[in-house]
């Protein structure tokens, strides 16, 4: 079976009821049969559910689908997406360790990396998305553990060569962490490619209508096993009611980012050749710095769009101003086009050279597509532009 059809028809065991649709099992325990089967559950030599904070059947589920998905052995869900990376991180880094990581990170990641790894005694080197692989190697040392990295990355849309570094990972032995949420595992496929891990913030495009928060990890057993230790017993657990709502999503993820893609690439299109703004970047376009990168190692450009208009915060709050259809939010992934500011939200705790780097001006904007009628999204972004520009001018005068 293809992947589409596994999506909707890996399910939990029907029960004595023969529902249609998964119900929802909103229990923090579970009984036991007697006491040597608790014994047994507890002793691991019987799988079952014990605790909702270690397993339940909503929450395998969901997991099941996503390593169907990313072709993985084992995973496990989070609360929240950035539990998810931290867990990736923490369960199987230790004092002594050393880290390195794309510089082009969320600022929620790179606060993990720069302000609450280090009190562990776990260093760290950031590398430009676009360095070459002696760059890269020239970041490892003999104590690295692992390379940590988004691609495409939040919010400048840099990506990451990944066969470059499942190259590197062979020779030096460290675990390749990816950050596939961007591209979804649709678009991406990290552990086919040679990563070890991939992790999502199930928030986004798996729940793709704004409602849960959630996070997965997947990889070899081997590598889930210790994760998996580490959040049971630090508690980051995803609830049944998220993980039934994103079991569900999954069904039409690969639907979602169809249209997606295809919405995003016309309005990246339209914004590149409008005269008022600059530095559209989108993995898809031709005059993207990465583009031939982007077409081997995805397999489509996904729903973010990224451009600059001139003016300043002024500007922005006069284009978001004008807006009709879109939302203003830090969020992403839902089937509402969102915009939001990095310079002044999710990027805002950086410092200012750190921004410089990154490329997080002022005047970015960063456009998460919708489901919408692409043209009506075209016509928004258009007349928007129009009249901040317009506001600015009056100001002027």
């Amino acid at each position: 079976m293809k992947r589409q059809t596994k999506a909707i028809r890996i399910q939990t065991k029907k029960s004595q009821y023969r529902e249609h649709s998964t119900p929802l099992f909103l229990t923090s325990s579970f009984t036991f049969e007697s006491a040597e089967q608790g014994k047994a559950l507890f002793e691991e030599s019987e799988e079952g559910n014990i605790y909702s904070r270690f397993s339940n059947p909503n929450v395998t589920e969901f997991v099941d689908k996503v390593c169907m998905l990313e072709n993985a052995e084992a995973g496990i869900a989070t609360a929240t997406g950035m539990a998810a990376v931290f867990a990736s991180m923490a369960a199987l880094l230790q004092s002594g360790d050393h880290l390195v990581a794309c510089r082009a990170l969320f600022g929620s990641a790179h606060q993990i990396i720069s302000q609450i790894l280090v009190k562990w005694g776990i260093t760290y080197t950031y590398v430009d998305a676009d360095a070459t692989e002696a760059e890269w190697e020239a970041a490892i040392q003999p104590n690295t553990k692992m390379v940590y990295l988004e691609t495409p990355s939040n919010p400048g849309l840099e990506l990451v060569d990944l066969e470059m570094l499942v190259r590197l990972k062979k020779k030096y032995g460290f675990i390749l962490n990816v950050d596939n949420c961007f591209a979804t595992p649709i678009l991406q496929a990290p552990l086919d490619l040679g990563a070890d891990l991939s992790v999502h913030s199930a928030t986004k495009y798996m729940d793709g209508q704004g409602r849960v928060l959630g996070g997965v990890i997947v990889g070899s057993e081997e590598l889930i096993a210790p994760i998996r230790f580490f959040a049971r017993h630090t508690g980051p657990s995803m609830s049944p009611f998220n993980a039934w709502t994103l079991s569900k999503s999954l069904e039409t993820l690969e639907l979602r980012m169809d249209r997606h893609c295809s919405n995003a690439l016309k309005l990246a299109q339209a914004l590149e050749q409008h005269p008022d703004v600059h530095a559209v970047k989108y993995p898809f376009l031709p005059s993207h710095p990465q583009y031939e990168l982007a077409k081997r190692q995805m397999e489509a450009g996904g729903a973010i769009v990224t451009f600059e208009v001139e003016g300043g915060f002024e500007r922005v709050k006069a284009l978001f101003d004008s807006l009709k259809i879109a939302s203003l939010s830090s969020n992403l992934g839902d089937t509402r086009t969102i915009v939001t500011n990095p310079f002044t939200t999710t990027h805002s705790k950086l410092k200012p050279d750190e921004k410089a780097v990154l490329g997080i001006t002022e005047g970015l904007i960063r456009v998460s597509v919708g489901l919408e009628d692409a043209d009506d999204l075209v016509e928004d972004f258009e007349q928007a532009v129009r009249k901040s520009a317009e506001v600015l001018q009056s100001a002027a005068q």
